[in-house]
């Protein structure tokens, strides 16, 4: 053989930068659940560039595999984040998967792969895969790891994750116009992706959202309800959105997020609304409104009674949760109250949710079922007949997780455990596909730039890449949080078989750890030991 082949495997969680040393031990094998999803990485070091493939042989037969591609950072973290983040020295970090078949050019040096399983019902019981590259039909390097299907399923106990889908920004990239067949295509396409990966929640655009939009400037029109004002009088089609409804039920999401009635940060305006008066197609609502604005009230009445009448026909009051106003904070407080007080009012018995972290907006009765943030939560917890938690960039101390380029990917996973030991019931992201710069003043490429302008953190505002063909690349922390979403789902599980009390026990190993969302181990061994702890207890007790 003309050339050195070393082929090394690596667990999910390592984060391999550019001239990191390999771990010295291989990653040797995991449990998992049927309906569960795993990864593991490989890494083929070469001392020159060949043409080959990898090949991954196993009993599951569904098998995805991706290269592992580097997108640079220009402003990976905030200055005063804490010190659990990790650099890179050339500003390029690992997070990109891109999908091939065989066929692969191994190039000089490290080349990282992404392996992904994804088990059929019908196997369950043990498996050694085989991993090899190959070079004209030789194998040139291989390696085995073991697997465990275990004959069970994950519970995932009705819980909900939203991370808001932004159309217009997919309009924007591939240049296409709101609701034509391509809209319909592509919007299918990635709301499919992120519902595989645990997204059972999707914003829905009643109206284009009134999210990081510079003062007095739009967003492209991404509105599904059509208004039209004749004499004064108010009437809706809601065609687009009974649209918007069957294909998100088509893709697998349950229930839906109003956008939000007022403007973000206060709730001091109307969102941009268009509707056709008259025979003429304009804006009606917008920042010339004020939220206490009489027409708008008129509006929003007269909307709230065909709107709820549509969504209790096609039984969706409980599948529904409602927006006021997006992060106010407590200078806001009076604007947001009054704007509030209308919505509850409104809507009495729909459930009614906002993103906020100072809990005098839940102590006064003015919000009733606010998302603090993970670094706000512990004032929640305990107070409030549901929690539920959020983070985005400001979430950078404290220890908290995130899903930053520069986080270890522990810090992106441990949220699992966290929110099932507190109870949490749901989970909010605001960039599922955010490829704007800050107030969406202008479009990005997310290939090249992926701090929206350097303004947030490498990470914060999109976990999947627009691929040429309409739908969405996948990203190592895309499946890194979905890991959580497991993890929380086999907790619930073994709790299923036994109790809580079991389940607290294993994840903070009877006592010697108190898990908190600031708290925890930062150890990959830690977290995959203990996940394996989990799955050994759910085995035990399968009836």
């Amino acid at each position: 053989m003309d050339k050195n082949v070393e082929l090394r495997l690596l667990s999910s969680l390592e984060k391999i930068y550019h001239n990191d040393t390999l771990p010295q031990k291989d990653y040797k094998g995991f449990s998992i659940l049927k309906n569960e999803k795993k990864s593991f990485q490989v890494a083929v070091v070469c001392d020159k560039e060949f043409n080959g493939a990898l090949s991954v042989s196993s009993h599951i037969k569904n098998i995805r595999k991706y290269s592992v591609e580097y997108i640079k950072s220009d402003y990976p973290m905030a200055k005063g984040a804490d010190d659990y983040y990790r650099f890179s020295e050339d500003e390029y970090y690992p997070d990109l998967l891109l999908p091939f078949a065989d066929t692969v050019t191994f190039k000089k040096g490290v080349n990282l792969f992404w392996i992904e399983l994804i088990p059929e019902s019908t196997f369950v019981g043990t498996d050694n895969i085989e991993i090899s590259v190959i070079e004209n039909d030789s194998v040139i390097a291989s390696k085995y790891l073991q697997i465990e299907v275990i004959d069970y399923d994950l519970d995932f106990d009705n819980f909900i994750y939203t991370c808001w889908f932004h159309t217009d920004c997919l309009m924007s990239y591939y240049n296409i116009e709101a609701f034509s067949d391509e809209y319909w295509r592509i919007t299918k396409n990635f709301l499919k992706t992120a519902n595989e990966y645990g997204m059972n929640c999707v914003l829905t655009p009643i109206f284009t959202p009134p999210l990081d939009t510079e003062a007095g400037k739009e967003r492209p029109t991404v509105q599904l309800i059509d208004v039209t004002v004749e004499n004064g009088i108010y009437s809706f089609n809601f065609d687009k959105l009974t649209q918007w409804i069957d294909m998100a039920h088509n893709c697998g999401i349950e229930y839906f997020e109003l956008s939000h009635f007022y403007t973000q940060w206060g709730a001091n305006y109307a969102p941009k609304i268009m509707a056709t008066v008259d025979g003429e197609y304009k804006k009606i609502f917008g920042w010339e409104t004020k939220a206490s604005s009489k027409e708008y009230k008129k509006f929003l009445t007269q909307l709230s009674t065909e709107l709820k009448l549509y969504l209790e026909n096609r039984n969706l009051k409980d599948k529904t949760l409602l927006h006021v106003s997006d992060e106010p904070n407590f200078s806001m407080l009076r604007s947001y109250s009054k704007a509030s007080k209308l919505i509850h009012k409104l809507y009495k018995g729909y459930k009614i949710v906002d993103a906020l972290s100072d809990i005098w907006y839940y102590k006064l009765g003015i919000v009733s079922s606010p998302i603090p943030s993970n670094d706000h939560i512990n004032k929640f917890i305990g107070k409030t007949d549901e929690l539920w938690t959020y983070y985005c960039s400001a979430q950078n101390k404290k220890y908290v997780s995130n899903r930053f380029f520069c986080n270890d990917s522990i810090r992106t996973r441990v949220i699992g455990y966290q929110m099932f030991k507190y109870d949490v019931k749901g989970f909010l992201h605001w960039g599922y596909n955010f490829y704007y710069t800050q107030l969406s003043k202008a479009l990005i490429d997310p290939y090249k730039v992926s701090d929206a302008g350097g303004k947030f953190p490498s990470g914060d505002s999109y976990v999947v890449y627009p691929a040429k063909d309409g739908t969405a690349n996948h990203s190592i922390r895309l499946k890194v949080f979905y890991d959580a979403l497991q993890d929380m789902a086999a907790l619930n599980t073994l709790k299923n078989l036994t109790d809580k009390t079991t389940c607290v026990s294993i994840i903070e190993e009877n006592s010697k750890h108190n898990i908190t969302f600031s708290d925890y181990p930062h150890s990959d061994e830690w977290m995959l030991n203990t996940r394996e702890k989990i799955n050994s207890a759910i085995k035990d007790n399968i009836k």
